[in-house]
């Protein structure tokens, strides 16, 4: 998944989710619902950050929950942040993603 979101392809990106998948914050509002909320929200932010991309620093799986922690950058320019990502499974689909900033 990582991959297609560093290539900035969202449709490649969402295949690898369920249909009423959903990016959030932790614990918190959903911030693109369903796959082609997701699919319309990368789109977005692509062409917002051309240069967007995000590196995996560490990673840990717990049944079907895996955790990363990526640092994330939006441009050469701007400052570089860092999140933990938690990513939900159903089968061998992404059914939730929530942020921790």
């Amino acid at each position: 998944m990582i991959a297609h979101y560093n290539a900035q392809d969202a449709d490649a990106y969402v295949a690898l989710m369920t249909d009423d998948a959903a990016e959030a914050g932790y614990r918190g509002a959903v911030l693109r619902d369903g796959r082609e909320g997701v699919r319309e929200g990368l789109k977005a932010m692509f062409a917002q950050f051309p240069e967007n991309r995000a590196e995996i620093l560490s990673g840990q799986q717990l049944g079907d929950y895996i955790l990363l922690h990526e640092k994330v950058y939006r441009s050469s320019d701007a400052e570089p942040f860092e999140v933990m990502s938690i990513y939900s499974f159903e089968g061998d689909k992404v059914s939730r993603v929530e942020f921790v900033r």
